[in-house]
């Protein structure tokens, strides 16, 4: 086995290597651009490559996997930790070599091309999302200008804005009406290229068994089970699901010492993306639940539990300690390939 280890700082068309041996000792580094970089794996005996989780990452861990090489991605925050005095591509190495010797120090897990490509559908309908926001506040900012007060619900805006203009046509220049009209049909067109990505996720959703058992658990939807799926990437680099729910910010922070326990709000760390879907998920699992209770309907266990914790508190807080413990179910069905039960007892054994 190789007892070389090779730090990668990635970049655009510069690339820092730094080669050291087993004692962490530096031996040789090298600057090479994007063609260089290329050819020098194929002159490489096989080894370890240590690099951040960044731009790119994934596409060149695969690309080395692929060629025998042993590869680690580092999480950038706990890398920073380790450069000393000014920043440059020659301490980022150093800085990813001593990252890689501390054992405290996770991983992150490599993601397929399958699910690099779902994230970025995510991505991109996230940024459509925003834009069309942007979109429907400037035509009601617009109107607002002019004497015009839009109806809330941006439904029943886009529905209602050709009538509502044709009623206020007197007070509107000709100028707006037409500048209005075009960020109406921005607004449709990205309706429909959201639509798109929606209808691409739901085939994804038919073909991945683990989304279809992540379905199953009450608040997780195609949206967040697809985003789950294509985030975590493995499993199995969560040795329980309170690793994964702290992975995705969903537990308290901590300032302790001694005897003294403090725990505060929620870290936020992690992706608030599939934070943002948790929490909401949850909240509507949390209404389903309180929708059931009206209607004398019978409780699974997960539900009661849900509705007991939002009567001792604020619903909001109940919302974020339901999304952590749909994180866990997540890793219980994922982890273990089983169905979600919503009366699940955990058997210690005697």
């Amino acid at each position: 086995m190789s007892t070389v280890t090779i730090a990668v700082d990635l970049a655009k068309n510069v690339f820092e290597i730094a080669v050291a041996g087993r004692a962490g000792t530096i031996r040789q580094r090298k600057r090479l651009s994007r063609p260089q970089f290329e050819q020098y794996w194929g002159k490489q005996a096989a080894c370890r490559v240590v690099m951040e989780a960044c731009s790119s990452s994934h596409f060149w861990a695969r690309y080395l996997i692929g060629r025998g090489f042993e590869v680690v991605l580092l999480p950038p925050h706990y890398v920073k930790p380790y450069r000393r005095r000014s920043k440059t591509d020659r301490v980022d190495c150093e800085a990813i070599l001593e990252a890689d010797r501390c054992a405290g120090i996770h991983p992150v897990a490599i993601k397929s091309e399958d699910q690099q490509a779902l994230v970025s559908l995510h991505r991109v309908r996230s940024q459509w999302l925003q834009t069309r926001t942007a979109r429907i506040n400037a035509m009601r900012g617009l109107l607002r200008e002019f004497g015009v007060i839009a109806p809330t619900g941006s439904k029943s805006f886009m529905n209602n804005l050709h009538l509502m203009l044709a009623e206020k046509r007197e007070r509107l220049p000709a100028r707006v009406q037409r500048t209005v009209d075009v960020l109406w049909q921005e607004v449709r067109d990205l309706e429909e290229r959201i639509e798109t990505i929606e209808t691409e996720l739901e085939q994804v959703a038919h073909e991945e068994p683990v989304v279809l058992a992540l379905l199953k658990i009450p608040g997780i939807g195609i949206l967040t089970a697809t985003a789950l799926f294509a985030t975590v990437a493995d499993i199995h680099a969560f040795s329980s699901g309170r690793q994964l729910a702290c992975w995705f910010g969903l537990t308290p922070r901590e300032s302790s010492s001694g005897n003294r326990r403090r725990l505060g709000r929620i870290s936020k760390q992690g992706d608030p993306y599939v934070r943002m879907l948790l929490i909401h998920g949850a909240r509507a699992a949390l209404n389903a639940a309180r929708r059931t209770h009206d209607a004398n309907r019978p409780l699974t266990q997960l539900q009661a539990w849900a509705l007991k914790r939002a009567s001792e508190g604020h619903s909001n807080r109940a919302a974020v300690a339901l999304a952590n413990k749909l994180a866990r179910i997540a890793w219980a069905v994922w982890r273990h390939d089983r169905d979600f039960d919503g009366n699940h007892v955990v058997r210690i054994a005697a």
